[in-house]
């Protein structure tokens, strides 16, 4: 399997909303699951209220059917009570996997 392909999303909570930001994405965890092609979803704090989403694909099929699914759709319903801007998602290719 070659993974060559990812997604890297920065979420910036509102003050006092970082625990429900985080709730939130341990929530993802099991739409993630339900994705045949996504193959690792990881998130991530960084500070009391940055947080980030970081995953992995195949081929460029599986990584925008992840952009169109279940988690990018709870996220719009959620954002604007959870996220103090727009979150910065970032399409990547990944390098080097161990």
């Amino acid at each position: 399997m070659t993974i060559d392909r990812g997604i890297l999303a920065l979420l910036e909570a509102k003050p006092g909303k970082g625990e429900e930001l985080a709730a939130f994405l341990k929530q993802g965890r099991a739409l993630a699951a339900e994705e045949e092609g996504t193959v690792t979803w990881y998130a991530f704090k960084v500070g009391d209220t940055t947080y980030g989403i970081f995953d992995t694909f195949q081929d460029e099929e599986g990584r925008q059917a992840h952009l169109t699914g279940a988690i990018p759709a709870a996220l719009a319903t959620v954002g604007p009570d959870l996220l103090a801007k727009d979150p910065d998602i970032r399409p990547v290719d990944v390098v080097a996997v161990k």
